[in-house]
């Protein structure tokens, strides 16, 4: 398969100079590098022909070889070639990009690896989640060791320099026409070796300790909901929220829910009662004829949201109790009031729902 032209995969003429070359470079190994386009095997094949096309033309002799022998130059060298985009491309590359774009690439070489994500729960109160609260929770850290004070190495013993890249922390492989830059494989980039490592760390110069630290919850946060110790420096550690149920709430989103008993009187004639809310007991007034089940909305009362700073409402349910364990005297009064409700000249005007259903039955039938 023919190969394209350098000068044309780079954008450039022949008479482009040093200073244009890696311009031109620069701007396309952006834009296709493999890390910016995961996954996706046109860029890294695109991204492959410019590196090549790269350290072809900014060679002066390398240069002045393809100039006059083109492609041919090099054909006893491509196989070793080829092979050098084998490797990993978070490797080598890194140490090209370093020399044109400055840390930029090398510095997310070298903190490549990321840290697994852990979770602890922690259960709150129902009380807690609408309010708010701090608690107190135990974590484990990786922390400096406490042994060596993170020289990762034995008392009276410290760490040497590589021996196999002289303390550079990278290694030079020539394949071919071109040098290769890799992290040195003795110190896996460190620049030093430890001959006696802590056994404690195992020269790491970090182990894992106990820490308490102490958590702000936020008001308004929910059954679930997770926090992230990042103002601790621990971004990769998470908080996963219990909230315990209530005996009196429930909670839907933004708003609350409870049950609000009755009696008869208040449900038929109208009053005022107290209800208890987290921010103490109010008084709401109950229509006059309120039916069992009707909802009453008080503004407001519900939970404030932490994160869109809309304040829930307190939805209550109106639930009218039938009495129980009554005297005779009440016995006889319920008596002479359901007698006077059961008059076929009140049916129609006290009790529509029950006129309802009994016009029902005489259809029915």
């Amino acid at each position: 398969m023919s190969k394209l032209d350098y000068y044309k995969i780079l954008g450039i003429d022949k008479n482009s100079t040093d200073k244009e070359i890696k311009t031109a470079y620069k701007k396309l190994a952006i834009k296709f590098h493999p890390d910016k386009n995961l996954g996706d095997k046109n860029c890294e094949l695109k991204f492959k022909e410019i590196k090549e096309a790269y350290e072809t033309l900014i060679d002066h002799k390398k240069r002045n070889l393809y100039d006059k022998y083109g492609h041919s130059a090099f054909e006893e060298n491509q196989e070793s070639y080829d092979q050098n985009f084998s490797y990993n491309f978070n490797s080598g590359f890194g140490d090209i990009f370093g020399d044109i774009f400055g840390d930029f690439f090398n510095n997310k070489n070298k903190n490549n690896k990321k840290k697994e994500n852990i979770f602890y729960s922690l259960e709150i109160t129902f009380e807690e989640s609408i309010k708010g609260v701090e608690k107190s929770i135990k974590v484990l850290i990786n922390d400096t060791c406490f042994v060596c004070n993170g020289k990762g190495s034995k008392d009276g013993s410290f760490p040497i320099t590589c021996p196999t890249c002289k303390g550079s922390g990278k290694m030079q492989i020539k394949q071919g026409f071109f040098i290769i830059q890799q992290i040195c494989s003795n110190c896996n980039g460190n620049k030093k070796i430890i001959k006696n490592p802590c056994k404690k760390c195992n020269g790491s110069g970090e182990c894992e300790v106990e820490k308490i630290l102490n958590i702000k919850i936020p008001s308004g946060i929910n059954n679930g909901d997770q926090i992230n110790l990042s103002k601790f420096n621990l971004d990769n550690i998470y908080i996963k929220i219990f909230v315990k149920n209530h005996s009196i709430f429930k909670r839907e989103k933004d708003d609350l829910y409870c049950d609000v008993p009755i009696n008869f009187s208040i449900a038929s004639l109208g009053g005022e009662i107290c209800i208890p809310t987290f921010d103490g007991k109010i008084k709401i007034k109950i229509p006059k004829e309120t039916q069992s089940g009707k909802l009453l909305k008080i503004k407001g009362k519900g939970v404030y949201n932490h994160r869109n700073y809309n304040q829930g409402d307190l939805i209550c349910k109106i639930i009218v109790e039938t009495p129980i364990n009554l005297n005779d005297y009440q016995k006889k009064l319920i008596y002479e009031f359901g007698k006077s409700l059961s008059d076929s000249q009140n049916i129609s005007s006290n009790n529509y729902k029950f006129k309802s259903f009994i016009d029902s039955i005489k259809k029915f039938f």
